[in-house]
């Protein structure tokens, strides 16, 4: 199943996969305008978390680093976010991928509605799969 069927050369993920990133994104405790910063430039941690997050609209609140990190690995995992690396290795700074790409395009362009918020159910079965996921 392809999320964006206009998108040239998108990647057919199978529905399982896209519908458990779609929620991932839902439950994570990030706006719109985080994802779609990032699918044109890659954004560091440290413009995430704390007070930066809130004055860059990609938090409704101050979040700490570890709590930023920790929700960004899991997107990560998920499939919807990756890191950067430069020639040193890898960066503080991530970004979106293809699978992350083709979700966030999805999205109405509304700004009012900014996102579909998750029902309890999604935050049940996100949470069930961050606690009981398998090790890579």
């Amino acid at each position: 199943m392809t999320v964006n069927p206009r998108a040239r050369h998108a990647v057919a993920y199978p529905e399982r996969t896209v519908l458990r990133a779609q929620r991932a994104m839902r439950c994570a405790p990030f706006q719109r305008a985080l994802f779609t910063t990032m699918v044109q430039q890659s954004v560091s941690l440290g413009a995430i978390a704390g007070n930066a997050g809130l004055q860059n609209q990609y938090t409704q609140r101050p979040l700490s680093e570890l709590a930023v990190e920790s929700e960004l690995l899991w997107l990560i995992q998920v499939g919807l976010l990756r890191r950067e690396v430069d020639g040193q290795g890898l960066t503080d700074s991530f970004r979106v991928t293809p699978l992350g790409r083709q979700i966030v395009q999805s999205w109405p362009v509304d700004p009012v509605t900014d996102r579909v918020p998750p029902s309890i159910g999604d935050r049940l079965r996100n949470a069930w799969s961050r606690w009981f996921r398998l090790p890579i």
